[in-house]
């Protein structure tokens, strides 16, 4: 069975190679030739990991090839999925797609994060133009950093159609997933196309309450990383995504959210949980520079090292990331910033326009600061040597957001260590 895919960002490079991983072959076809050439080379114009691996593996053994003729996956392609990082023209491409392809029922799969409702009118105008398409809406659950990892162990798989046939192609597609026992929910598009706004938006609510309360822990000594992992055990809660001062961030995440928000303000129906939840996780940063107005009097004229830009560890995207939100009301508030990340500081230059001194390791952002902020949990950032970081600072003093560091041992090296929720 050939596979087709339909775009040249970060979404469609993930399935193309981890589809080729299964043993499939797969044509990727966008309009971008410098993308295009790039991926048909071995190269990724950004970083995610262990994906270099698998788009290099699968293009060495001809199971991946790219392509800017639409023909490559039009003549040939049974399934094709659309996977585009954003929505632009979804309708239209699809149409073109659908109108070119030569292969008898084809089948139609929206990967593409996109409202609620497109799927239907896609599938709608191609009944109007006597078009035999099946059209399935398949939102997919990637987490940037570790999304060849959520595409290969994924929690369910979720497709909306109508179509029999089509849920049985796809099956195929994924069938070392299902003989794993993934399950697979068949629905209507609506469903499947508001299953990943709601899910998204039910982790900003799970973040936000878990940050809450580590601000009340801090109020009544008690340790919110030992009340999380106590909450985490319970089987109805589970512990991931209950770490405080974690915030939600990533590519789709703020789009999952506006769009759920605005469908529900469309139907006249208010979501105070999300409203509320929203609120917590754009107020995490001004907790974080409070602790350090607190502890520096001010942070005006003052130096401030920052340890992680990107939203997460294992990936360069700074899409909605608190780190970068941070580092912005630092420099507002008059600081100067010195910052370090293994793989984001090119996308932190994009965003942060000249604002920030970046450094090549994280000794050097550590030089002469009046305060160290550990803003992404790089697992790196667990073994620097804090014993060096003690030397090198001006004023000790340690912001963990992440509670990645041991306290007592930050304390007894002569850190003033301040974690989240931490007494």
């Amino acid at each position: 069975m050939q596979i087709g895919v339909y775009g040249s960002g970060y979404l469609a490079t993930v399935i193309g190679s981890c589809v080729a991983d299964f043993g499939l072959p797969v044509t990727c076809c966008d309009h971008n030739t410098e993308s295009i050439s790039a991926f048909a080379s071995g190269h990724l114009p950004y970083f995610e990991k262990n994906l270099l691996e698998v788009v290099r593996r699968n293009v060495r053994c001809g199971r991946l090839i790219f392509s800017t003729n639409m023909e490559s996956i039009t003549s040939r392609c049974k399934v094709v999925f659309l996977a585009q990082d954003a929505p632009d023209q979804i309708e239209d491409l699809a149409l073109e797609i659908a109108s070119q392809s030569e292969i008898p029922d084809t089948v139609l799969v929206i990967s593409t994060p996109v409202s609620v409702g497109t799927g239907r009118r896609i599938e709608n105008k191609l009944k109007e133009r006597r078009l035999k398409v099946h059209v399935v809406s398949h939102p997919l659950f990637l987490t940037d950093g570790c999304s060849v990892e959520d595409f290969n162990w994924p929690d369910r798989i979720v497709l909306g159609t109508d179509s029999g046939p089509a849920v049985l192609e796809i099956k195929q597609i994924y069938r070392r997933l299902v003989m794993r026992g993934v399950p697979t929910i068949v629905t209507n598009h609506e469903t499947a196309e508001l299953v990943r706004e709601a899910a998204t938006a039910f982790l900003a609510t799970k973040v936000s309450f878990i940050n809450e309360v580590a601000n009340l822990c801090e109020h009544v000594r008690a340790d919110a990383v030992d009340l999380a992992l106590a909450l985490g055990l319970d089987k109805k809660i589970a512990p991931r995504c209950l770490q405080p001062g974690a915030g939600l961030g990533g590519e789709f995440v703020q789009g999952d959210m506006d769009s759920l928000a605005t469908l529900a303000a469309s139907a006249g129906v208010p979501l105070k949980v999300l409203s509320a939840a929203r609120q917590v996780n754009n107020a995490l940063c001004e907790r974080i520079l409070g602790k350090l107005s607190h502890i520096l009097t001010s942070v005006q004229n003052k130096k401030v090292g920052v340890l992680g830009l990107s939203f997460k560890p294992n990936t360069q995207s700074v899409a909605s990331s608190a780190s970068l939100l941070l580092v912005r009301q630092l420099v507002a508030s008059g600081a100067a910033v010195h910052a370090y990340d293994p793989a984001a500081i090119p996308a932190a230059k994009r965003e942060l326009n000249g604002s920030v001194q970046y450094c090549d390791n994280p000794y050097a952002a550590a030089r002469g600061v009046d305060a160290l902020v550990l803003s992404t949990a790089w697992p790196e950032f667990r073994t620097l040597d804090f014993d060096r970081i003690r030397k090198e600072v001006r004023q000790p003093v340690l912001i963990d957001t992440k509670n990645m560091l041991d306290s007592g041992r930050m304390r007894s090296l002569g850190f003033q260590y301040v974690g989240m929720g931490r007494a």
